[in-house]
């Protein structure tokens, strides 16, 4: 199985391929918008084997927390 990268508007002009390679090489495609993580698209039998094994689960679980973008208003003062 092969995870790739992928702009939105990329994956947009692209889709039917992308889609092609996701049914029928299991290929998972990360898709991001302004070069942050938004989305992941993969296939209905890799959607499958996700949920009935814990050992791809916690992959998953992995990859989405370092994927996930953090959000922060305003910056950490140190106080001295």
């Amino acid at each position: 199985m092969q995870t790739k990268t992928i702009a939105s508007t990329t994956a947009q002009n692209n889709f039917g391929q992308i889609l092609d390679d996701v049914a029928h090489n299991n290929t998972r495609y990360i898709v991001k918008r302004r070069n942050v993580s938004q989305a992941i698209l993969l296939s209905l039998a890799d959607f499958e084997n996700l949920l009935s094994n814990q050992s791809e689960r916690e992959k998953m679980q992995h990859l989405v927390r370092e994927l996930s973008p953090t959000y922060q208003l305003g910056e950490s003062l140190e106080i001295v």
